[in-house]
């Protein structure tokens, strides 16, 4: 592949002289400018105002007398313009000592006009590119070291073969809460205090496991470490054997660190996966999961479970013309609204746009579910003040029960689904127990009927 060179010269003869020279060599594509400006602004079109060097352009050949620019204002200002990209001067001969000092400024080289040939030429690029692409590689490797050693966060703790703390990195310090001038000398067991965070079980030390086992190891995942002031910090670590010169096992080391922030956010983000963005209400992932656990429970215990399926009245009119985050807030409205009317024990889930679904565990008889219904109704009938304006709302539920109206958990909704649609047919802002004729009607409905568009869902 040829390399670009950007050449930066004034007259067109000069130019042409240059094409010449590297002509035979096919390794190079020429970009010729000529002025300080149009240098510049190709410069900016790559955007190169970074230490790294774009693959655009491979070096630079500037003279220094230009229509815009003279002396070593150009090499100042196309260097900080891009400052790893080589420079190589052209210059006569009797400009000589000024291009000298232009390797001063940021220049790599110069080259004498009157000595630009096919030989020269290539060869003095070949080795300014060279240089500038071995610089890169140095460059690249001291960027990792730093990067490297700037990253390292981890707590090292060493155990000699007795098992006694022999050294404390400050991470360490910081983790257990031992100062290292304390904690030599100590038994890791002592230092080092690990629990498992479900069952609250001694963890056996990883320490002396590794060096017994000579082998590197890790700890459980529900590993907790307990430091000195008593504080438990959930830990991920690996273990490994110290070996003498002549391999036998003298001690063993410990990198850990603190997991706390990660696991917060697995938790915070499966929490997400199975909880509404806009309400935090359960979404319909877990709604299956908690209706599936109370239906089992249900049957175990020979109770009754009531599902109540809720379908916000004419929302789409309020959600069109207030607009989406007026209908997001009055959906969170609702939410809350609908929280105040179950019991702790009872689960209230969005479903998606304007429905909602409460499954009301462990009810008496029928009656309980129509009392929770009504207690609804009653609650959305209150205004809300959304933006300045005054929106009243209603809602359409339809309730199955179990064991009566379903085995399990999608016909159970199914069903709860098709006395809603009924409820509808009836006025609205009322509710409805299912009937086994429903199903065919609440069918009949959705060909003709289809469900209004979903309100928007943060």
């Amino acid at each position: 592949m040829a390399l670009n060179v950007l050449l930066v010269q004034s007259d067109a003869h000069g130019a042409r002289t240059v094409r010449e020279a590297l002509a035979p060599s096919a390794h190079y594509d020429i970009d010729w400018v000529d002025c300080c400006a149009l240098g510049l602004a190709r410069l900016h079109a790559l955007g190169r105002q970074s230490t790294t060097r774009p693959k655009g352009i491979a070096v630079m050949l500037v003279e220094l007398s230009l229509t815009d620019a003279v002396g070593l204002d150009i090499i100042d200002r196309l260097h900080a313009a891009s400052p790893a990209i080589p420079i190589v001067i052209l210059t006569p001969t009797r400009d000589a000592a000024m291009a000298e000092a232009g390797l001063q400024r940021g220049a790599q080289d110069f080259l004498l006009k009157e000595r630009v040939d096919d030989y020269v030429l290539p060869k003095t690029l070949a080795a300014v590119i060279a240089r500038a692409a071995a610089a890169d590689t140095l460059a690249d490797a001291r960027e990792r070291a730093q990067i490297t050693l700037n990253s390292i966060g981890d707590a090292v703790l060493c155990t000699d073969i007795a098992g006694n703390v022999s050294y404390l990195n400050l991470v360490a310090e910081r983790l257990t809460g031992w100062p290292s001038a304390e904690a030599i000398g100590q038994p890791c067991d002592t230092v080092l205090q690990i629990v498992d965070s479900t069952t609250g079980a001694t963890t056996p030390n990883p320490l002396k496991a590794a060096a017994r086992a000579d082998k590197t190891l890790g700890l459980p995942s529900a590993s907790l470490l307990i430091r000195r002031d008593g504080v438990a910090l959930p830990i991920e670590d690996s273990s490994a054997p110290i070996h003498d010169r002549d391999g036998a096992v003298v001690g063993a080391v410990m990198v850990f660190h603190d997991v706390s922030t990660a696991r917060a956010m697995t938790d915070r983000l499966a929490h997400f996966a199975q909880h509404d963005s806009l309400t935090n209400l359960p979404n319909r992932l877990l709604l299956h999961d908690l209706f599936t656990h109370e239906l089992l429970a249900a049957k175990r215990h020979a109770t009754v479970l009531a599902v109540l399926y809720l379908d916000l009245d004419r929302f789409k009119e309020i959600n069109d013309s207030l607009g989406h985050a007026a209908g997001d807030q009055l959906l969170k409205t609702v939410a809350a609204r609908l929280l105040e009317c179950v019991r702790a024990s009872d689960t209230v889930c969005r479903l998606g746009g304007d429905e909602f679904v409460i499954v009301l565990s462990e009810v008496a008889h029928a009656r309980d579910a129509a009392i929770c219904a009504e207690k609804v109704l009653h609650s959305l009938r209150f205004p809300v003040v959304v933006d300045g304006h005054e929106v009243r709302i209603s809602t359409s539920i339809g309730i199955a029960i179990f064991p009566d109206d379903g085995n399990d958990v999608g016909s159970l909704l199914q069903n709860a689904d098709s006395a809603m649609y009924a409820a509808k047919g009836l006025g609205r802002d009322n509710y409805n127990f299912y009937r086994r004729e429903l199903n065919t009607a609440a069918n009949e409905r959705r060909l003709v009927d289809e469900r209004r568009p979903a309100a928007s869902i943060a």
